[in-house]
C-alpha cells in the first residue's frame, strides 16, 4: 500500500490564518479519501526535526491562548502598528523634504525596533517552538520506505528541509503542489524578503521534489518552463508535471455563527454593492478600481464599492486613502478580519464581483463568486 502524506504544517501551527492557500489546504485534507487497498492519505505536520501524523486541523482545546501565545500576538501586533507609523511619519515634515532627517528617523526606529519588538519576539518563537504539538492534535508517525510526502502547504517559509532531504535519502519521495510563481514573474508586487525566500524555495524544491502539482495548467507549463531555465531539459525530464483544480467551499462557516452587524447594516439599503474580495497589496490593484469608483460617483452613481480582505504588504498608502475617503461607510466599506459565515453573506448579496487583480495562480475569489453570484 503507498502511503501518501499530507503536509500541512502552517495551517495545523496557524488554524486561523484563512487566506487562499489556507482554505485549499483545509478543504484537501477535509476530503482526503478513506484508506483503500492501493493507497491510505495521512494528514502530516513537520515541527522540530519530527514528523507527526495529524488528527484535527482546528484547536481541540476550546481554553484562551496560554499567556505566551497573547503576549506574541500583542507584541507582534505592535510591531505592525509601529512600522505603519513610521511610514506615516516620515511623510511628515520635517523628514518629507530632508533625506539626513528619513535616514535619522530610519536609524532610529530600527534601533528601538530591534531592542523592543525583534528581540522579544525571537525570544517568544524559540520558547514557544519548543512546546509539544497538543496529543489529541497530532501524534509521532513513523514513516516507510515508498511514502509519497505532498508538500501541500505554503512550504516556502517552512524550516522542514532537513527533514525533508532525510526522508527522502530514507526513500521517501517528495511531491511539491505549487500554487502560483508571482514571486518570481512579477516581484515588484512582492515584498523583497519574501522573493529572496521564495527564490530560495524553488531551488530547494527543483533539486529535491520528484514531482510537481500546480493547480491550474496555465501554472503548470510556467512551473516546466522556470525548472528547464533553472536545471536544464536532462534533469527536467526525470520529474513529473500536473495539476488539479481548486474548489470553492468556505470552510470556516459555523453553525450559529452570526453576520457582522455593519455588513448586515451596508447591505439594508437599496443601492447595489460591488464586492472585491482579497489580500489587500499592490497586486490586486485595489487602487485602480477606487479610481473607477471615484469617477462613478463624481457623476452620481449610487453604486457601493465593499472591500474585504486583510491588510497585506506595500498598501500603507491606500489603506490611508480609504480610511480618509469622503465616502467611508457611506458609499465605500472596508471590512479586514471577516468570518467565513461573514463572506458567504456578502457573496450572496452583492450585486456582483470586481475582481481587477494583475496577476493571479487561480484567482480562488473568482470561483467563490461563480458558485453564489451571477454576475462576475
Amino acid at each position: 500500500m503507498t502511503r501518501l502524506l499530507v503536509e500541512c504544517t502552517y495551517v495545523f501551527e496557524h488554524p486561523k490564518v484563512n487566506s487562499g492557500i489556507q482554505r485549499v489546504v483545509r478543504n484537501v485534507i477535509r476530503e482526503l479519501p478513506e484508506a483503500d487497498e492501493t493507497v491510505e492519505c495521512i494528514p502530516v505536520a513537520m515541527l522540530d526535526g519530527t514528523l507527526y501524523q495529524v488528527h484535527s486541523l482546528a484547536p481541540l482545546d476550546p481554553r484562551p491562548h496560554s499567556p505566551l501565545v497573547r503576549l506574541r500576538i500583542l507584541v507582534e501586533r505592535a510591531a505592525n502598528y509601529f512600522w505603519l507609523g513610521q511610514r506615516t511619519l516620515e511623510k511628515r515634515r520635517p523628514f518629507r523634504s530632508s533625506p539626513w532627517a528619513r535616514r535619522l528617523l530610519y536609524v532610529a526606529c530600527r534601533l528601538f525596533a530591534f531592542a523592543f519588538l525583534s528581540i522579544p519576539l525571537r525570544l517568544l518563537d524559540r520558547i514557544l517552538g519548543k512546546q509539544q504539538p497538543a496529543p489529541v492534535r497530532a501524534t509521532p508517525l513513523e514513516h516507510r520506505a515508498g511514502d509519497q510526502l505532498v508538500l501541500l502547504d505554503s512550504s516556502w517559509h517552512a524550516d522542514f528541509f532537513p527533514l525533508a532531504e532525510r526522508l527522502k535519502s530514507e526513500g521517501v519521495g517528495i511531491v511539491s503542489v505549487i500554487y502560483d510563481l508571482i514571486p518570481l514573474t512579477h516581484p515588484q508586487f512582492c515584498d523583497a524578503g519574501l522573493v529572496k525566500v521564495f527564490n530560495h524555495w524553488f531551488d530547494w524544491i527543483a533539486a529535491t521534489a520528484d514531482g510537481y502539482v500546480a493547480i491550474s495548467e496555465t501554472i503548470r507549463d510556467e512551473v516546466r518552463a522556470e525548472m528547464l531555465r533553472r536545471i536544464g531539459p536532462e534533469k527536467v525530464a526525470q520529474r513529473w508535471f500536473d495539476y488539479f483544480h481548486l474548489g470553492s467551499e468556505l470552510d470556516l462557516v459555523e453553525d450559529g455563527a452570526s453576520v457582522e452587524p455593519d455588513l448586515l447594516r451596508m447591505f439594508k439599503a437599496k443601492a447595489p454593492v460591488f464586492l472585491m474580495v482579497s489580500t489587500i497589496e499592490p497586486r490586486k490593484n485595489h487602487g485602480y478600481l477606487l479610481d473607477a469608483f471615484e469617477r462613478a460617483w463624481a457623476q452620481g452613481s449610487q453604486a457601493r464599492l465593499c472591500i474585504a480582505g486583510r491588510i497585506g504588504w506595500k498598501c500603507e498608502a491606500l489603506v490611508e486613502r480609504v480610511r480618509q475617503h469622503p465616502e467611508l461607510n457611506k458609499r465605500l466599506f472596508m471590512f479586514n478580519d471577516l468570518s467565513d459565515k461573514s463572506l458567504e453573506y456578502a457573496y450572496s448579496h452583492a450585486a456582483s464581483l470586481v475582481f481587477p487583480s494583475y496577476v493571479e495562480g487561480f484567482g480562488l475569489p473568482l470561483v467563490e463568486a461563480m458558485q453564489r453570484l451571477s454576475l462576475i
